[in-house]
């Protein structure tokens, strides 16, 4: 589900920012990027991350800005990088390699560029962890106002098949009669319908129509379809739920579509099918 939250103090010339964005996922992706100081603070915000987001491919940043006075810039080792930067110049003269990137390379060997750590105490971590909690429920409100648009789109998707189901009833009972129809006059124009045996007629037709009935599918898709409502409006997290939900109303379609044996239902069969689809596209984006 995506979402996105931010939020940000001002104490003392420092600022403290945190962001926390989100796409679609089956499963809790999260990327924490901390700065060093609070790097101890990681697995204790990871908790509580999946604790409350869930779902999703999340990236939360935490960032720290100070104000000029009590920045600490890096400490560069003058000496190691000489040592270094002669080094390669002599390696490139032997080897005739190109040398313009040498002081580059040199800056990137190790213990040449040395960061002192920055000073942090309890209050910094009250604070941060104070606008940490406002950017979370900034996320977690604009994953609510999705949510309700996303309740309204699921709604009316069932309510449409539920439509076409109610086409399918007015249609299913006028199936039969026709299919009798049908068959009796196939025996006639290529039998006679003197050498017709009606009562094995008969018999073959109630096997036949039984193998064509519905009901049941009819029966259990209205059902499906009233319990991903109910399951729907309830506050627990329940996108997996309706995701099995969902796939019980696509058997009882395709099942449907398979038995109809009438050109009407299944362009109705088309309909819910199309629906249902939209419906699975949707939920990829519920918890």
């Amino acid at each position: 589900m995506t979402g996105y939250g931010l939020a940000s103090t001002d104490h003392q010339n420092v600022k403290f920012a945190v962001e926390i964005k989100s796409l679609n996922s089956k499963f809790l992706e999260l990327s924490l990027k901390l700065p060093r100081a609070f790097s101890e603070k990681e697995l204790f915000l990871r908790n509580v991350c999946s604790k409350d987001i869930e779902r999703g491919k999340v990236n939360v940043s935490v960032n720290i800005e100070r104000s000029d006075e009590q920045l600490k810039g890096a400490q560069i080792n003058a000496a190691l990088l000489s040592r270094y930067y002669k080094q390669l110049e002599a390696i490139n003269q032997d080897l005739g390699a190109n040398s313009s990137n040498l002081l580059q390379a040199a800056l990137n060997f190790p213990d040449v560029v040395n960061y002192t750590d920055e000073e942090v105490n309890e209050a910094d971590w009250d604070i941060l962890y104070s606008t940490f909690n406002k950017a979370l429920q900034e996320f977690n409100r604009f994953r609510e106002d999705e949510g309700r648009v996303l309740k309204t789109d699921l709604e009316l998707r069932i309510k449409n098949i539920l439509s076409f189901f109610a086409q399918v009833e007015v249609l299913e009972p006028l199936r039969i009669p026709q299919i009798r129809t049908r068959l009796n006059q196939f025996l006639e124009d290529n039998v006679g319908k003197m050498n017709v045996d009606q009562n094995r007629l008969e018999q073959e037709l109630i096997y036949y129509i039984d193998k064509l009935d519905i009901t049941e599918e009819k029966i259990r898709l209205k059902s499906h379809c009233d319990y991903f409502i109910e399951t729907l409006k309830s506050k627990d997290a329940n996108g997996k739920k309706l995701g099995f939900i969902s796939q019980e109303i696509g058997r009882e379609i395709n099942t449907m579509g398979a038995k109809a044996n009438d050109a009407q239902i299944q362009q109705l069969v088309v309909g819910m099918k199309e629906e249902l689809e939209k419906i699975k596209e949707q939920l990829l984006n519920v918890l």
